[in-house]
């Protein structure tokens, strides 16, 4: 699930020590999962401020929990600790805190969400777009929002048809279509005039 270096464990039981609490432990969770704002954070976790639904992962020198709502997210994070002749430096790598990992038993909607932020969005990038999912209606249609550049382009419909349509409909095959609702008269950003 998550894995803390030897260095990270060592530098974390250091700060520990420092906080004169009997019991305290590191508490792991992700503000904003699932979002491009996701950020992974610890914190110190005493004894009193345990969360009953918590995963527990024991340490030699303390214990760390994981945020029941974030384990998802939490899937292959590293933590880790870099020393350096001015201190040194704790880093924590949760590749699926934006996106959790999916595979082809997760909710479509999962899915859909995926393959937008790792594939699509980052082509999307290049012009200063990005592309969302506002709704997944009932027959399998993905309904779609521009922003950045893509909105109020004037290559979009190729883009939608050629490119977001087609990636997601030939990996996602019971998906039945896509729709489009950004506003495109809005131009100010638009990477095609």
């Amino acid at each position: 699930m998550v894995t803390v270096t030897q260095a990270a464990q060592d530098y974390l039981a250091e700060l520990l020590k420092k906080q004169n609490a009997d019991g305290i432990g590191v508490r792991m969770f992700v503000t904003q999962p699932g979002t491009k704002y996701a950020e992974t954070c610890l914190a110190y976790c005493k004894p009193d401020e345990v969360i009953e639904e918590d995963e527990r992962v024991d340490f030699e020198a303390f214990p760390m929990y994981l945020d029941k709502s974030s384990l998802v997210f939490l899937e292959d994070a590293v933590v880790d600790f870099s020393s350096e002749k001015m201190g040194g430096q704790l880093t924590i790598k949760a590749p699926n805190a934006k996106m959790p990992k999916v595979n082809e038993d997760s909710p479509l909607q999962d899915r859909i969400n995926y393959i937008l932020y790792t594939e699509i969005n980052p082509s999307l990038a290049a012009h200063g777009g990005e592309v969302s999912l506002v709704d997944l209606l009932e027959d399998n249609v993905a309904v779609l929002k521009f922003g950045g550049g893509c909105q109020g382009c004037s290559a979009v419909d190729l883009t939608l048809k050629e490119g977001v349509e087609k990636t997601l409909m030939g990996k996602l095959p019971e998906l039945q279509g896509v729709r489009d609702v950004t506003d495109h008269s809005v131009t100010d950003n638009a990477y095609y005039s």
